[in-house]
């Protein structure tokens, strides 16, 4: 049972769901009003200046079902709102599950499948995002083998570097991801603006000794620094450096911080890249703290605690969320053999709106499934 009442002299209304009492304005909801005088009903964008809606507004009736809420306000305006989608109890921090070394089942799907089934699509795209990365198996071992998959859910992003691009060991590297050094754990390109959102990693040979792929949830790692020293957090929350990078035809800025908060305190973004980072002349205090707050941080992520290790075989793909992902690689000797791989980048916008439309188009039909 839903219970609702008026208070503060009906201008916001107390709702009862699902044994969760939420107070909210009368603006609030008059501007949410799905009524199609309010709400474009093919676009969803809203129809009104919200900012012209009078600040005196105020509820004069309102009752609730199980389901609906329906408010008559003093403007005259009539709505019906559905109670779960206008209390949004889901969350997206429940659906990214925390890992670390002990990881049992790595997110897996298959290239073809994905290809060719949006059930299998959206599979995939779920273990993303819930995990921050996915293996992908029977890529084809061409130079643009990923491309075909890139399409379904696109479009490429594309740097100075050119689109698709080689990661291997070459003579005059311009950058130490083409060495056969190891990369301690980083995200990729924090220098850019946008950051690239997702990593496609694409193994045509590794036949190498060495060069396995490290990979730390760098949200599972921030909430360890926060619960074990909350100072360290918040310095790594305050401090932003600057991350450059420069060759004879590209300079790329930005600044961001380790890692970054959202409006409620829930990290949304991590950065690492010792290569690039430039930390401003701050205060002496300040600067202390931050030095050793990076220290412990970069500790966890390095660490055997966090680190899952695996190495990529022939046609293999790895995708990884470059906002929550640290990924690295052990150094490697090409006496074993060569090691090979291809990388792009798709951005986060494109990904997040392929997987919320198949969820959308796939949700009713899987659920009729499993109803019958």
């Amino acid at each position: 049972m839903t219970h609702v009442k008026t208070v503060a002299d009906n201008r916001r209304l107390v709702v009862d769901y699902q044994d969760q009492p939420r107070e909210l304005t009368a603006l609030w909801l008059r501007e949410r009003s799905p009524a199609e005088d309010t709400l474009d009903p093919r676009t969803g964008q809203r129809l009104i200046e919200a900012a012209d809606l009078p600040l005196d507004l105020r509820i004069e009736q309102a009752r609730a079902d199980g389901r609906q809420l329906a408010v008559s306000f003093s403007d005259g305006h009539r709505a019906e709102f559905d109670l779960a989608t206008l209390l949004d109890t889901s969350s997206e921090k429940a659906e990214k599950p925390l890992w670390d070394a002990t990881l049992e089942q790595t997110p897996e799907a298959d290239f073809n499948a994905a290809l060719d089934d949006d059930g299998a699509l959206l599979d995939m795209l779920e273990g993303l995002h819930r995990y921050g990365f996915v293996l992908v198996s029977n890529v084809p071992t061409t130079e643009d083998g990923m491309q075909a998959l890139i399409e379904r859910i696109g479009p490429l992003r594309r740097t100075n570097w050119g689109g698709i691009a080689d990661v291997k060991s070459v003579a005059n590297a311009y950058d130490l991801t083409m060495t056969q050094r190891g990369l301690e754990p980083h995200t990729d390109n924090p220098y850019r603006d946008p950051i690239p959102g997702y990593i496609w990693l694409h193994c045509l040979t590794n036949a190498a000794d060495g060069g396995d792929n490290t990979l730390v949830d760098g949200y599972r790692a921030a909430e360890v620094l926060r619960e074990r020293n909350p100072d360290a957090f918040d310095a790594l929350t305050r401090v932003w450096p600057t991350f450059c990078y420069r060759d004879d035809t590209t300079h790329l800025e930005s600044e961001g911080p380790l890692i970054e908060l959202n409006s409620r305190g829930e990290t949304v973004r991590v950065r690492y890249s010792n290569r690039t980072e430039r930390v401003p002349a701050l205060p002496a205090d300040e600067l202390e703290a931050y030095y050793a707050a990076r220290q412990e941080f970069y500790q966890l992520i390095t660490g055997d605690e966090l680190t899952v290790h695996l190495k990529l075989n022939p046609g293999q793909m790895l995708i990884m969320d470059n906002y929550r992902l640290f990924h690295g690689r052990r150094a490697y000797e090409l006496a074993g053999g060569v090691r090979h791989m291809r990388q792009g980048y798709v951005d986060r916008d494109s990904t997040a709106s392929r997987r919320l439309v198949l969820r959308r188009q796939l949700s009713p039909s899987r659920n009729d499934e499993e109803v019958a």
